[in-house]
């Protein structure tokens, strides 16, 4: 996604009707109302309007309405129940979140009742946030040469990694470890990490000093 877009959707999404929602859609619009759904469900990051209009092939204005649909949906303001989740707007775009109210419940969720090992290609891209951080997803990727979308959700389900903050130019996240990983490796900081350079294949110097 290029800035110049990222520029154009802060602007449209700033626009998005309140009251569309409201209003019962016809059978295009319910289909669109569904295609987002879809999007939203395996997003990792907020999606602008003007890139989700992309994506659907639609109007930015059908895209808008239907979002605000989706937002009164989902907060049970249609005569619907209100979800688990909710549609929220952050950094320029939309992304799907639990519901405040339910995060200690699926906190724990996550940490207590999927006790199973990380994989290899999980624990190779925490070692690279661990000593890298703060880092998006593209940068891991390209050091890991491989997609890290899945392994980077793995991660923060585990509540390894966080989302530390959103690049306000392109409206990339920006990951990070948390103290339950300090905990996990028995670390007061993670300036007790050892030193890896020596170990790269490629000998890379100073491969954690960028962090």
């Amino acid at each position: 996604m290029t800035t110049d877009t990222q520029t154009d959707s802060r602007a449209t999404d700033a626009a998005v009707p309140a009251d569309p929602a409201l209003i019962a859609p016809d059978a295009a619009a319910f289909a669109l109302d569904r295609e987002l759904e879809a999007i939203f469900m395996v997003a990792d990051e907020p999606q602008s309007i003007v890139h989700l209009a992309t994506a659907v092939s639609q109007p930015i204005t059908s895209v808008a309405a239907s979002v605000a649909r989706l937002v009164a949906d989902f907060d049970g303001l249609v005569g619907t129940v209100r979800r688990g989740f909710e549609l929220r707007e952050v950094a320029g775009g939309w992304r799907i979140y639990v519901r405040a109210a339910h995060d200690p419940l699926v906190s724990e969720f996550v940490l207590t009742q999927n006790p199973s090992r990380l994989s290899q290609a999980a624990l190779e891209t925490l070692a690279v946030i661990a000593y890298k951080q703060p880092i998006g997803r593209g940068a891991v990727a390209s050091i890991r040469a491989v997609n890290v979308d899945s392994v980077v959700r793995t991660l923060v389900g585990r509540g390894l990694i966080t989302e530390a903050f959103t690049d306000s130019e392109t409206g990339a996240i920006n990951y990070a470890t948390t103290d339950l990983l300090l905990t996990q490796l028995g670390i007061n900081s993670l300036d007790e990490l050892p030193h890896i350079s020596p170990l790269l294949d490629d000998g890379s110097d100073g491969f954690e000093d960028l962090r």
